[in-house]
């Protein structure tokens, strides 16, 4: 009898309990849940706050999913280290679960810099999870100045979710713009300049360089007074479960296309696991929801005895801002197409007769089909790229490749 644990509860353990039962609809999976709660889509955390959702909305599968699954949860619960000799995981409440394949969905970690003086601060949150939010909410008032630390995904959406519900947001960055891991300087001006108009302030290439009480003395020399501190600068990947045993960790947990790793029958998928970006042709962490959930039905299926590989992996984001929306994917080198007004952006990077990367701001385009180009490594003289650049549309394509990638659709 096989027993398969998994270590973690999002969107890649989802992934990975569908990819077993796909294969393997009997024997038994565990899953060690660190949050005392069931998976939800936790990019929608900041719209809790706002008001647009509400916990029932944000659940990623519907409440009989485990059942269904036929899986147990070990809720609020942390696995502390993987016996590999006798293949099993020990839990803190002193558990051990024997498994024959463990998948490892940990995830991430806010990344907190050692701050000079940040212990003399008394209200300091995070951002990365459901009760992270929660806390935040009952730590604010319309009183509240808020400064966050950050400039990136996770602090704007952190912006974005408070602002109407405080008096002050400020958010600072030792980059020179906002979203500099997706954006370029012109594309995050244009950003930077809607999220003004909404409110928000910021301290672009600057960052703290003290903290004393509720006051941040910047490296430019500036004080900012503040009543509550959001700490959004950086994750990094949950390893050290695999690392502790010997198994291979660069930023993440490095895995092969079948999301093995190092280690023999064990697997990793998720914001953990380092694997190849297809786009860039190196090993990368991509921390998107999409490729967590491929990356964890992939690891499933194999688990379980199947046999397939997910080799697909690009960097893509898809973000909006107080109703303006900005898509990214793959990589920005090559020749130029632009397309521009006051209030959009299109740019598409080619380079050896392929897609190589996009960026969209306040377009109305079906980005999927720019995305699918990429990741397909469709050659350009194939299409119609004089259409495809204009408008992100089926009829570029030839019926062969119509019929192939999009079901004939015209």
């Amino acid at each position: 009898m096989k027993q398969y644990v998994i270590i973690g509860n999002g969107v890649a353990a989802a992934g990975c309990i569908e990819g077993i039962r796909s294969v393997d609809p009997t024997n038994p999976i565990m899953v060690v849940s660190q949050e005392d709660r069931a998976v939800y889509c936790r990019p929608l955390i900041s719209y809790y706050l706002e008001g647009k959702t509400d916990l029932d909305r944000m659940q990623y599968r519907s409440q009989d999913f485990y059942e269904k699954m036929k899986c147990r949860v070990m809720y609020g619960r942390k696995a502390l280290h993987i016996l590999q000799d006798i293949q099993e995981v020990e839990v803190d409440d002193g558990t051990r679960l024997p498994y024959t394949n463990l998948c490892l969905a940990t995830g991430s970690s806010p990344f907190v810099p050692p701050f000079l003086g940040l212990d003399t601060v008394s209200d300091t949150y995070s951002f990365m999870t459901l009760d992270d939010a929660l806390a935040l909410e009952k730590g604010i008032d319309p009183t509240s100045r808020v400064l966050i630390v950050g400039a990136g995904l996770i602090g704007l959406k952190c912006a974005e979710g408070i602002v109407e519900r405080v008096a002050s947001v400020t958010v600072c960055d030792l980059a020179d713009r906002v979203l500099s891991s997706i954006l370029d300087a012109e594309c995050a001006a244009l950003m930077q300049q809607h999220l003004e108009q909404h409110g928000i302030t910021f301290y672009l290439n600057d960052s703290v360089d003290r903290f004393e009480g509720h006051t941040a003395h910047m490296k430019s020399g500036a004080r900012v007074s503040f009543d509550v501190l959001v700490l959004a600068v950086g994750v990094r990947a949950n390893t050290v479960l695999l690392k502790e045993i010997g198994g291979e960790v660069d930023r993440g947990i490095v895995v092969d296309e079948r999301m093995k790793t190092s280690v023999p029958g064990i697997y990793a998928a998720g914001d953990c696991a380092e694997g190849l970006d297809i786009a860039l042709g190196q090993k990368r962490v991509l921390a998107i929801l999409p490729n967590a959930y491929m990356q964890g039905y992939t690891a499933g299926i194999n688990m379980a005895g199947g046999n397939v590989v997910f080799d697909k992996a690009i960097p893509m984001n898809s973000i909006g801002f107080f109703g303006l929306h900005a898509m990214t994917a793959g990589v920005y080198e090559g020749e130029v197409y632009e397309e521009k007004t006051e209030t959009s952006l299109k740019r598409l990077f080619t380079k050896d007769d392929l897609l190589r990367g996009f960026i969209l701001i306040g377009c109305d385009e079906r980005a999927g089909i720019y995305t699918s180009l990429i990741r397909e490594k469709i050659p350009l003289s194939s299409v119609s790229f004089e259409i495809i650049k204009k408008s992100a549309t089926t009829a570029a394509f030839s019926p062969e490749i119509r019929s192939k990638k999009f079901g004939g659709v015209v």
